[in-house]
């Protein structure tokens, strides 16, 4: 099926091969680019910036993903608009990690990640994205954005909290007993960033709302600084040692190799790898790489209904890989495609894998030139624009048409996946929502499958029976179909089942059909099979199930059959 060669097919490189080496690339298409990663660029500095520190990590570790690990992605994966770096989503896996294992674990699942991308690439699991149903994607997307805002309650309120605590309901007591501590400047820079976010779209300006609302909140800080009010910024909250020695904010050097395992540890000393620690830290490096993926292929996909073009599933899932692989000997944290850094880059004239590039080179550049100014950003406004990307992320309106619109059993998906993301954490989540997704899908499919009685319309000879069954004879349904057929038939001569409707027999209904057989023969009632598919057909064959005469026989019609009953004559045509 060529139109869906694109969720199997796997090469390096696939979307920048497809755009700039198949097609003729222009000055045009360059200028286009240029000005798209301009734009994305000044919108991924303080982003990335607030994700990292949401992360639990100094801010400059986000800007080393979106330099690092979006310039590679972009290279070597399978979207062509795909905007990679530090993500919302990923804060509720790495935030835990991060209070466990410091920065040296973080670094170390994301390489293990990275590699199981890969692995999860050259499998062909492209195709991934088809299975997670949309209830659970609003649901465990719903919980994050939660978690997320929970978060930054704290700075964006100025909340003295050394450390929040690891469970939902504790966050919420902390928070709730330390609101009277709430510092009205940190308030008020907060409310204005907000209130940027917000209105500045209505102006119609092609500059994003993101750098207006830091320029206010950084100037609003540095008033009320001079007037003797204490903020809380970049720079007083973290620092780095240069030659000089301790200095506050964040460096102004691009990103340079270190072994991931020689960073800092939980208690600040260079983390120290060992099998068990492996073993300990996979379970989130899975977690990273499930979410990965899922996110950068939804990703992908909106994209593709955006511009009509078609990504490369697997392609993508190995330039993911490759640059999680990669970012962690620079000091990058976990990456995947940011949906709307991706949309933005599209609304800003983007066309090829050269805009995300540009990107990174964009970032690169301002923290190198702008590492002083950038240390200044105050930690309200900061969180203030992680509030506008939770809401963004819960898609809330969207949700609640969902809510409104869907079946029961899709709601209750989605409220699940909620909860569990929200009180316990995402991997749970997701899992039990795809499995509760699973299990209301069978039972539903599995109701569609009926008996229908025909004995009236076609008239068979005295005390027999004829029934239809239509839809497919799985383990969810063949069991209480069968059951059902043996009390009906309690008393009959013999039985005629027409299965012209029946698509599908798996194990589980063969063997409730042997059953069903067995009660036949015990009570010599003698079954007519007709008008069997191929695959139930081929079910019977490998189970080496032939007709008997007298007992079991297996007619192409009903009509054959029921002329065979006629005549009284018990072999097949």
């Amino acid at each position: 099926m060529p139109h869906r060669s694109h969720l199997f097919s796997l090469r390096f490189a696939h979307a920048l091969r497809e755009s700039c080496v198949a097609s003729p690339y222009s000055l045009q298409s360059f200028s286009r680019d240029l000005m798209a990663g301009i734009t994305v660029g000044i919108i991924a500095i303080p982003l990335a910036m607030a994700l990292a520190i949401a992360s639990g990590v100094a801010p400059q570790h986000g800007l080393y993903t979106s330099i690092i690990a979006g310039f590679i992605i972009a290279l070597a994966g399978g979207s062509r608009l795909s905007i990679s770096g530090p993500t919302a989503a990923f804060v509720v896996i790495l935030y835990p990690v991060v209070q466990k294992h410091g920065l040296g674990g973080l670094l170390l699942a994301t390489l293990m990640a990275g590699a199981i991308m890969v692995a999860m690439a050259y499998a062909r699991l492209g195709r991934l994205i088809e299975y997670v149903p949309e209830s659970v994607t609003l649901g465990f997307t719903g919980g994050i954005a939660v978690v997320i805002a929970t978060l930054q309650i704290k700075d964006f309120a100025g909340l003295p909290i050394d450390s929040m605590p690891e469970h939902f309901t504790e966050k919420l007591a902390i928070l709730a007993e330390h609101i009277p501590d709430a510092s009205w400047p940190a308030l008020f820079i907060g409310g204005l960033t907000l209130t940027v976010m917000f209105l500045w779209p209505k102006l119609r300006t092609p500059i994003p709302p993101h750098l207006p609302a830091v320029l206010a909140a950084s100037l609003c800080a540095w008033l009320l600084q001079k007037f003797g009010f204490p903020v809380d910024t970049i720079a007083t909250r973290f620092s780095y040692m240069s030659s000089e020695g301790l200095q506050a904010g964040i460096p102004p050097y691009p990103p340079t190799f270190s072994w991931p395992w020689q960073q800092p540890g939980p208690g600040g000393a260079p983390l120290s790898i060992s099998w068990p620690m492996i073993v300990e830290l996979l379970p989130s490096s899975f977690a990273i790489a499930m979410l990965g993926a899922i996110e950068s292929l939804l990703c992908a996909v909106i994209l593709d209904g955006m511009t009509g073009r078609r990504h490369s599933a697997n392609s993508e899932l190995l330039g993911q890989g490759i640059g999680n692989l990669i970012v962690p000997f620079f000091g990058g944290i976990t990456a995947t495609a940011a949906l709307a850094r991706s949309v933005a880059n599209l609304r800003a004239g983007g066309r090829t894998p050269v805009a995300a590039m540009i990107h990174a080179v964009v970032v690169l550049l301002g923290l190198v030139a702008l590492a002083p100014a950038l240390s200044h950003l105050p930690m309200a406004g900061m969180a203030a624009l992680l509030l506008v990307v939770a809401w963004n992320m819960s898609e809330f309106p969207k949700s609640a048409h969902f809510v409104r619109a869907a079946p029961r059993s899709d709601v209750l998906v989605l409220l699940t996946c909620l909860a569990l993301t929200i009180f316990f954490d995402m991997v749970i989540a997701i899992t039990a929502g795809i499995l509760l997704a699973a299990v209301l899908f069978m039972k539903e499919i599995a109701a569609l499958t009926r008996l229908e009685d025909l004995t009236a319309s076609k008239t068979p000879p005295e005390g027999w029976k004829v029934f239809r069954i239509r839809g497919p004879l799985f383990f969810a349904a063949a069991d209480r179909v069968f059951s059902e057929l043996a009390f009906l038939v309690a008393d009959a001569k013999g039985l005629v089942l027409e299965l012209e409707d029946v698509t599908l027999l798996d194990a589980g209904g063969l063997a409730a059909l042997t059953k069903l057989i067995d009660h036949c023969h015990k009570s010599n009632t003698p079954l007519y099979l007709c008008e069997l598919q191929s695959q139930p057909l081929k079910t019977l064959k490998r189970a080496k199930l032939t007709s008997i005469p007298g007992e079991v026989m297996f007619y192409p019609t009903l009509a054959q059959a029921l002329t065979d009953i006629s005549l009284n004559n018990g072999s097949s045509t």
